[in-house]
C-alpha cells in the first residue's frame, strides 16, 4: 500500500507539471480554427437567444471616409442606437451579464453611471498571415516549465484553444495590435471633484513577436521595444522611458532605462515591473496593469474559471472622437457614458490569487478576455482583505486599416477612493496611432540613441 501511495504521488505530480508545459493540442482539434473556431480561437456560432451574433470574419477593410494612415476612426456604425440602457436602479436584471467592478460603479455613482448597450457586432478581425500563424502555434506552442513564458510560436495567438489561464494571459500579452505604431496621446488622473491635469507623450512601439517573417533566432525572447517622449506639462517635458519587454522575464527580466532631461543622463530602471506605481497615474495604476495587464505572471497563481456572457466596452468609436473635447469627455467619477458603447461578448474568465510568500497590492484579479481578440475588456481588482478595490475598463474598436481589434483608451476606476485613471487619449490630437510607419529595428530602441535623441 505504501509503493500504491508513492506511485499514485508520483503520478501526480507528474499529471500537475505536464499540465502546465503541454499546451499544444492535437493536429484533430487545431482543425477547429477556421470552422467551429474562428482563425483566432473564438466560437463561429452565435448564442443561444440570438443576442450574440455568428462571427462572419469581422470588419476587413476601413469605411469609405477613412483617407490616410493617422487619420481618427469614423464610427463605421453611424446610425446604431442603444438597445436598452442599464443604470443603478434596473442593474439587478442584468447582473449576470456584468461583473463585480461593474456592478461597484452603479453602486458609487447611482445617478451618472450608464452602460448604454448596443447591437453585439463582431467586428474582430486580423490579416490572414497571423491566422496562419496561429494554426501552426496549436500544434507547436508550449508553455515553458513555470508558466512565465512560452517556446515554439512566434507571431499570431500562441494558444488559439487554451487549456489553462495562463495560456489565455499569454494569448492577451502577445496579441496582435499591428508591427509599428507612433502615436501622441494623453493621460490623467481625474480627483473626485472632477478636476485633472494632462501628460502628454509620444510613444512608439516595436512589436518583435507579431512581426512578418520574424524568426525565434531573430526575436531574442523580446516580445516588443517601447519608447515614450513626455511633450508635456513642461515640468516634465523631456523626460523619457526605453523598454524591452521580454518573453520569459524570468531567465530574462524586462530591461527599462529612463531619460532625466535636467540632468541629461540616461540611467536603468530596474523596478519597472509589478506593482510599481506609474508616476502619470498619481497613483492609481501600476505597471503591470498598464495594456490592462503586462510583464511576467510569476506571482500569481492563474485559474481558468471558463466562458461567459458579459457587456464590455466594444466599437468604441465616439469615445475616441475628435468631435469629443475631453472637457465633455471627463466627468467627476467616470467617463461621459453619452458617449461609451457597450456590447454583450463572450469572454473567457480568468482569476489570478497571490501566491503564497509573494507581494502585489492586488490579492486577486479577475480578467475578462474578449474570445474574438483576447484583449482584457474588464478587470476586477481585489485587495488582500478579499474586498473590490479598483476596476479596469478596456474600450476596444476595430483599428481597420491593420484589421485588428485594440483599444481606444483604458479606464482605471479606483472605486475606494472615487478617482479614475485615463489612459490613451488622442481627441485633441490631429492623428491618432499611426501603423504605417516602417519599424526602425533594434538598434533605434537602445540606451544610447534614447540618450541621443534626449540631447
Amino acid at each position: 500500500m505504501k509503493k500504491t501511495s508513492i506511485l499514485l504521488t508520483s503520478l501526480c505530480i507528474t499529471l500537475s507539471l505536464s499540465s502546465i508545459v503541454q499546451a499544444k493540442v492535437s493536429k484533430q482539434e487545431a482543425k477547429k480554427l477556421g470552422t467551429t473556431l474562428t482563425p483566432l480561437g473564438g466560437e463561429v456560432a452565435g448564442n443561444a437567444d440570438g443576442s450574440i451574433p455568428e462571427w462572419r470574419g469581422g470588419i476587413q477593410f476601413p469605411p469609405n471616409s477613412y483617407k490616410q494612415p493617422g487619420q481618427h476612426h469614423p464610427d463605421p456604425f453611424p446610425s446604431d442606437v442603444p438597445l436598452f440602457t442599464i443604470t443603478a436602479e434596473n442593474m439587478g436584471k442584468y447582473s449576470k451579464f456584468l461583473s463585480d467592478g461593474q456592478k461597484a460603479l452603479f453602486k458609487a455613482y447611482p445617478a451618472t453611471f450608464k452602460m448604454p448597450i448596443y447591437k453585439t457586432r463582431r467586428t474582430a478581425s486580423a490579416p490572414q498571415w497571423i491566422y496562419d500563424k496561429t494554426f501552426k502555434n496549436a500544434t507547436s506552442a508550449q508553455l515553458v516549465k513555470d508558466g512565465n513564458g512560452f517556446t515554439e510560436a512566434v507571431g499570431g495567438t500562441p494558444f488559439p484553444i487554451p487549456q489553462s489561464g495562463l495560456e489565455v494571459l499569454w494569448n492577451h500579452n502577445t496579441r496582435w495590435r499591428g508591427e509599428y505604431g507612433i502615436r501622441r496621446a494623453s493621460e490623467v488622473a481625474v480627483q473626485r471633484d472632477g478636476n485633472y491635469s494632462l501628460i502628454t507623450t509620444q510613444a512608439e512601439v516595436d512589436h518583435n513577436y507579431n512581426k512578418r517573417g520574424m524568426t525565434a533566432e531573430e526575436l531574442n525572447n523580446v516580445l516588443f521595444y517601447y519608447l515614450s517622449f513626455t511633450k508635456a506639462p513642461a515640468r516634465l517635458a523631456g523626460g523619457a522611458v526605453l523598454a524591452h519587454d521580454t518573453l520569459n522575464q524570468m531567465t530574462e527580466p524586462r530591461r527599462a532605462w529612463g531619460y532625466n532631461a535636467g540632468q541629461r543622463r540616461v540611467r536603468k530602471a530596474p523596478n519597472l515591473a509589478y506593482d510599481t506605481p506609474v508616476a502619470a497615474a498619481d497613483g492609481l495604476r501600476t505597471i503591470d496593469e498598464t495594456d490592462m495587464f503586462n510583464g511576467s505572471p510569476s506571482r500569481y497563481d492563474w485559474k481558468l474559471i471558463g466562458k461567459k456572457e458579459v457587456f464590455i466596452p466594444y466599437n468604441n468609436y465616439r469615445v475616441g472622437s475628435p468631435e469629443v473635447s475631453y472637457e465633455k469627455l471627463l466627468l467627476a467619477g467616470h467617463l461621459n457614458t453619452d458617449y461609451t458603447r457597450y456590447e454583450k461578448h463572450r469572454v473567457w474568465v480568468v482569476e489570478a490569487t497571490l501566491k503564497s510568500g509573494q507581494r502585489h497590492i492586488y490579492h486577486k484579479r479577475r480578467l475578462h478576455i474578449d474570445e474574438d481578440s483576447w484583449n482584457a475588456a474588464v478587470i476586477d481588482l481585489y485587495d488582500e482583505r478579499g474586498e473590490l478595490w479598483r476596476v479596469s475598463m478596456a474600450y476596444l474598436k476595430n483599428f481597420y486599416e491593420l484589421p485588428g481589434v485594440w483599444t481606444s483608451m483604458d479606464v482605471f476606476h479606483d472605486i475606494q477612493a472615487r478617482r479614475y485613471h485615463v489612459q490613451g487619449m488622442d481627441n485633441e490630437e490631429r492623428t491618432t496611432i499611426d501603423f504605417s510607419q516602417v519599424s526602425p529595428g533594434a538598434r533605434y530602441f537602445t540606451p544610447q540613441e534614447l540618450r541621443r535623441r534626449g540631447r
